[in-house]
């Protein structure tokens, strides 16, 4: 046995453990939010924090949606990148670091999250399309989207202001 507690035979069976792999993430990520919002500083980071818990709580929903839709328990499965990904934010949060370095690194930590992200919506979403799981495939699309626009805006953050400070 791989990585995945079944044989994997076709792209569906990889679709569902991608699945579970996404549930298992963002459910680790919703815990792991509310921490990096209190230890942000910058204001602008600390709502965009907030901000993204509540949208990462709703893809955890849209994701529950595909499991009945694809009658597929989500449960059972850890995540262990995204494991990796969060104690690293988790030591940053822990850091002996000015304010304003502790908040790019949060930045740092938080956009290697969602790279992790958005390569599995990504892969995900081309896996429902190509299986002929076309709503799944849309939901997918429409998170990733969001992972995308999350990305941009943490990255936006970090070059206009809290890159500078952090110098």
């Amino acid at each position: 046995m791989g990585i995945f507690s079944d044989k994997l035979t076709t792209l569906d069976d990889l679709l569902h453990e991608q699945l579970r792999d996404l549930y298992s993430a963002e459910n680790q990520l919703v815990k792991a939010l509310p921490d990096m919002a209190d230890a942000a500083q910058d204001a602008r980071l600390k709502q965009a924090f907030q901000t993204h818990l509540q949208e990462t709580k709703n893809q955890v929903a849209r994701l529950e949606q595909i499991g009945r839709e694809l009658n597929l328990d989500l449960d059972g499965h850890t995540c262990k990148a995204m494991e990796g990904l969060l104690k690293e934010g988790k030591d940053m949060i822990h850091e002996d670091a000015t304010a304003e370095v502790k908040d790019a690194g949060l930045i740092a930590s938080a956009q290697r999250v969602e790279h992790y992200e958005i390569a599995g919506y990504g892969t995900a979403a081309h896996y429902a399309e190509r299986t002929g799981h076309a709503q799944a495939a849309t939901l997918l699309r429409q998170t990733l989207a969001e992972e995308q626009s999350t990305d941009t805006k943490l990255n936006d953050l970090a070059k206009s202001s809290i890159n500078q400070k952090a110098l």
